[in-house]
């Protein structure tokens, strides 16, 4: 059984690198188009803070997706090394969530960013 928890959980880091790889693949595809733009007079900075918000969102998936996998290895070997990691990870991704929702709220609050057309 400690065989097939640890293979899931290998897979689940798997998962979670493959979507932080994603999300930023995709968000600095949407960067360079959006800085191509920018070359024709149309470049939006609330499309890039778009990008960002989106980029933060895998992010904060994939961490999630991390922390799953943390949590099987430690119930499967309980040591403080272990422990520590999935603290760390823990205290980051709440960090990041915080943050990064609280932005979300400012930009739903104060409305959309004016263009910036340089």
């Amino acid at each position: 059984m400690d065989n097939v928890l640890q293979f899931i959980s290998e897979i689940i880091s798997y998962v979670s690198i493959a979507i932080i790889c994603y999300g930023a693949a995709l968000g600095l595809l949407k960067f360079i188009s959006n800085e191509v733009n920018r070359l024709k007079n149309t470049f939006s900075l609330a499309k890039t803070i778009q990008i960002k918000i989106e980029v933060g969102y895998y992010l904060l998936l994939g961490l999630e997706f991390l922390i799953a996998s943390d949590i099987i290895d430690t119930i499967l070997n309980p040591s403080f090394e272990d422990l520590g990691i999935l603290a760390g990870t823990v205290v980051i991704r709440t960090g990041l969530s915080y943050f990064l929702n609280r932005e979300i709220e400012d930009i739903a609050e104060n409305g959309p960013i004016e263009e910036d057309k340089n």
